[in-house]
């Protein structure tokens, strides 16, 4: 019978927005003054759900409420969830780099965490000199880390940069030896974040399958964070199922993929939000494919209507359409800036389109993701992920093929048009 290894009860994490110090000395004051006298935090009872599509009015937010899961030794557990889920912050707790502000965490053995380049790594350092702090601090003698260390080496492929400072190491040999470290030093539970990302697609595959192997041979128990749910679903059994810092699913990885990739994209082809009072927000997505049941012929002119609400007329904005297909990466955007157009300047109701001539999208499924930001795009005012969700097909088969009609390349031509 395996055992627990990791254990989560009623965990959550509640952050305060705005500029650290603007404060915070007397709401830390105030906290201290309810716990002596024996009562709860009052910032307990405050803060919002972390929804990062719309504007909300408390300084606080939930990044996790009330998470509770087992993992048993030898699992391997993959995470999913949209941006700003809470799968990050989770981690950052399960490997103590933070703590908790509510609830408790119950671990049983050595932790090797992975979760943004340059972890646990000293940039001054050279690679071999990593690998023994790396080892030291894990808790392994000097001796076995001597043992491992051919080993890890030559999974990383930085043999020739091992005794080169780490900080001109590029991001991608940054991760290697990293992932290497992490895994082969003999942590009973190895933490990975969405990092693997950085490395290429060779080395993803080397790492994925000596997760397998530390989990399969080994019996070490892997926690996995990615975006990619074919790597998810190559590595994982079981998963949990993240949104807005709350655990919606627990369960089969298929089934919380499938429940996870539905509700991305939602099951309308219309977004529609012009109940939510008097915010500047996107109130109105629709997009017109040429076939019906929200299906588009490759070659076809793909239209996306937008309909605007803005509250007090912007001094600079940008709107960002993004595509993305099954697997969660964008493969194409359009954008439109005030420069280019009044429909951001102008108070009330806006509408207009964006018109692609001939869409030429491989065949598949693909969802939108739009932007509402100013000029520069840093400060985003909305985001809307995953709406109006659309499939294209390569071509009918009483039509010519397009590519016999006309060779020209159209899939980044576009247009904007004030309706």
């Amino acid at each position: 019978m395996s055992i627990s290894v990791i254990k989560v009860e009623n965990l959550s994490k509640q952050y305060r927005l705005g500029n650290v110090g603007l404060g915070s000395f007397s709401h830390d004051l105030n906290r201290w003054w309810f716990t002596i006298r024996g009562k709860e935090d009052p910032y307990l009872k405050i803060g919002e759900e972390n929804d990062r599509s719309i504007k909300g009015n408390s300084n606080y937010i939930w990044a996790l409420k009330n998470i509770n899961f087992e993992v048993k030794q030898g699992e391997v557990l993959g995470i999913i969830g949209r941006n700003g889920a809470g799968k990050s912050t989770l981690l950052k707790i399960l490997s103590r780099t933070t703590n908790p502000t509510t609830g408790q965490i119950k671990i049983k053995g050595r932790v090797a965490s992975l979760l943004e380049v340059g972890t646990g790594f000293h940039p001054e350092l050279t690679g071999r000199e990593n690998v023994f702090l790396n080892g030291s601090i894990l808790g392994m003698h000097k001796q076995e880390i001597k043992q491992k260390f051919d080993e890890i080496v030559d999974f990383s492929g930085v043999e020739r940069y091992i005794d080169t400072p780490v900080k001109r190491y590029s991001s991608g040999m940054y991760v290697r030896l990293a992932f290497a470290v992490a895994a082969h030093l003999d942590p009973e539970i190895l933490i990975i974040d969405e990092v693997l990302a950085v490395g290429d697609n060779e080395f993803q595959n080397k790492a994925l399958n000596k997760m397998k192997d530390v989990s399969n041979t080994q019996g070490r128990t892997v926690l996995f964070v990615s975006h990619n749910m074919q790597a998810i679903a190559t590595l994982t059994n079981i998963c949990i199922y993240l949104n807005n810092g709350q655990l919606c699913n627990i369960g089969k990885t298929n089934d919380l993929i499938s429940q996870y990739l539905s509700s991305a994209a939602s099951n309308n082809h219309i977004y529609c939000d012009k109940e939510s009072g008097n915010t500047t927000r996107i109130t109105y997505v629709k997009i017109l494919t040429s076939e019906a049941a929200n299906t588009h012929i490759h070659g076809d002119k793909l239209e996306i209507e937008i309909e605007v609400f803005i509250n007090e007329p912007l001094k600079g904005g940008n709107i960002t359409i993004q595509i993305f297909n099954a697997h969660n990466i964008a493969v194409t955007h359009y954008w439109i800036f005030d420069s280019e157009t009044e429909i951001l300047k102008k108070k009330g109701s806006n509408k207009f389109k964006c018109i692609i001539p001939k869409c030429r999208l491989f065949f598949g499924k693909y969802t939108l993701t739009i932007y509402l930001t100013d000029r520069n795009g840093r400060n985003r005012i909305q985001i809307l992920e995953k709406v109006c969700p659309f499939e294209i097909e390569m071509f009918k088969s009483e039509r010519d093929h397009p590519w016999q009609r006309d060779t020209s390349i159209y899939l980044d031509e576009f247009f904007w048009q004030l309706i």
